[in-house]
């Protein structure tokens, strides 16, 4: 948790924040679906601290067992990479800085078979082939829709070696402000050891801490980020 001395001066610009977490599950039947191993911890995080600051806080979460604490941060669920695509929709216009720390499938499988969602594929001794799609890519999607007053906040989850190229790589090919560089081999711990980086070439490590303590410094380099950036951008 922050500090009372890390917080935002009550008279500086409030933002309304708007954070994406957790997995997305891509139904192959009724009963199964392509998914991942995203705990949601940090998201959950994040709206915790957002709330605690007293900021208009939205969560879009996915299925997972995390749950943020603060009863002031306002939870939204999704299942699939569509449901969070329409949940962006509603929200993303109305929200000043977008963390987007959902762990969204790159592939589902086609719509081939009409009907299969709603029914069980039974094993058969001939195995079973699936054709996979991509999917949307929801964070160009919602950067190449945002006004100039909003930040926009992408992660960048790939193993450590040639983890910050990769970040950087992808922070320009999505049009973010900034990315969280996380190293794959973190997934899942309560810890994190991440590096942000932004658009204009700057990096900062605060080394390895909790995801608590990390979620905090996160929000106070993405207010101080979005502030001074305001103060300069028109919509």
């Amino acid at each position: 948790m922050s500090t009372p001395s890390q917080r935002a001066d009550p008279s500086s610009p409030r933002p309304r924040v708007l954070i994406t977490a957790g997995p997305t599950h891509e139904a192959i039947d009724a009963i199964r679906f392509i998914g991942n191993r995203s705990s949601g911890r940090l998201g959950c995080a994040l709206a915790d601290e957002c709330a605690r600051r007293g900021l208009v806080t939205t969560l879009l979460l996915g299925p997972c067992c995390s749950q943020p604490s603060e009863p002031a941060a306002r939870v939204e669920g999704f299942t699939s990479c569509a449901d969070l695509q329409l949940l962006l929709r509603t929200h993303a216009h109305a929200s000043d800085i977008i963390i987007m720390a959902a762990a969204v499938a790159d592939f589902r499988p086609a719509a081939a078979t009409p009907g299969t969602a709603l029914t069980k594929i039974r094993r058969t001794a001939a195995g079973l082939t699936l054709q996979l799609e991509p999917t949307p890519d929801l964070l160009a999607g919602i950067a190449a829709s945002r006004v100039a007053t909003q930040l926009l906040v992408g992660f960048a989850l790939e193993p450590a070696d040639g983890l910050i190229e990769s970040a950087r790589a992808k922070l320009i090919r999505k049009g973010v402000d900034v990315i969280v560089a996380n190293p794959l081999e973190t997934m899942e711990n309560a810890d994190i050891n991440a590096t942000l980086l932004w658009a204009d070439g700057a990096s900062i490590s605060p080394g390895a801490m909790s995801k608590s303590d990390f979620a905090s410094w996160l929000i106070d380099a993405a207010a101080r980020t979005w502030r001074d950036a305001r103060a300069t951008r028109t919509p």
